[in-house]
């Protein structure tokens, strides 16, 4: 068994310690948040430590790591402390559910992910680092999905598409083939992507889905210095 620690004590690291503990090779030794969000030492039966002392008791030749975190800050929040973690040196875990189906041999799927039940993943499919598959999503032959991203539940990316870096897809979204979706997007719940879009920091929705007013930095406070 690999010794894992989880970034995180919301209910995505509990999910994570769920699904660590009883499909995979890993066995989860503590939690590590910033102190000014520890709210009790202990979790899951498991030691809640202070994330800056997390090389100190947790050292990285002996511990890997898995960020635990959603999509605060349109996936800002996740992406650093994956950046300081792999400065501190420390191997991530990556998570593939028994119960997904991916593609023998030509599948690419990088570290920091998670890819949760019932999603299939399809010939020649290459998945970035630091992205978050929640259940029940298509992903289509030759697509490619960058960095930092976060695809909902039921979304359905068809062949040849491209999504970037930072993206979130919201539930039961879908893009059809050969469609570019660009970084920093946020394609809404129920959202049909019919063609491609070229401006980065979108918001598109409804079917056929359109660019709306507000932009995706907006929405998810991100801002300018961490754009």
């Amino acid at each position: 068994m690999k010794k894992l620690v989880i970034i995180g004590n919301t209910e995505f690291a509990e999910i994570a310690y769920e699904y660590f503990t009883y499909d995979s090779e890993y066995e989860v030794s503590a939690f590590a948040v910033e102190k000014p969000y520890v709210k009790s030492n202990t979790l899951k039966e498991k030691p809640v430590v202070d994330f800056a002392k997390l090389p100190q008791l947790y050292p990285p030749h002996e511990y890997c790591v898995f960020t635990a975190i959603t999509y605060q800050k349109l996936n800002r929040l996740r992406r650093r402390f994956y950046q300081q973690c792999k400065e501190w040196g420390y191997e991530f875990a990556t998570y593939i559910s028994s119960a997904a189906f991916v593609w023998r041999n030509n599948v690419v799927i990088g570290e920091n992910c998670f890819i949760f039940e019932d999603n299939t993943i399809q010939y020649n499919v290459h998945i970035g680092d630091n992205v978050v598959l929640w259940s029940g999503n298509h992903i289509g032959h030759s697509a490619h999905i960058a960095d930092h991203c976060f695809i909902s539940s039921h979304v359905v990316v068809s062949g040849y598409c491209e999504i970037g870096e930072h993206c979130f897809l919201g539930v039961n979204a879908t893009m059809g083939n050969n469609i570019v979706l660009p970084k920093d997007s946020l394609l809404a719940a129920g959202a049909v992507m019919t063609h491609s879009f070229d401006e980065i920091g979108g918001i598109y929705a409804g079917s056929p889905a359109k660019k709306v007013n507000k932009t995706a930095y907006e929405y998810y406070g991100v801002n300018d210095d961490e754009i």
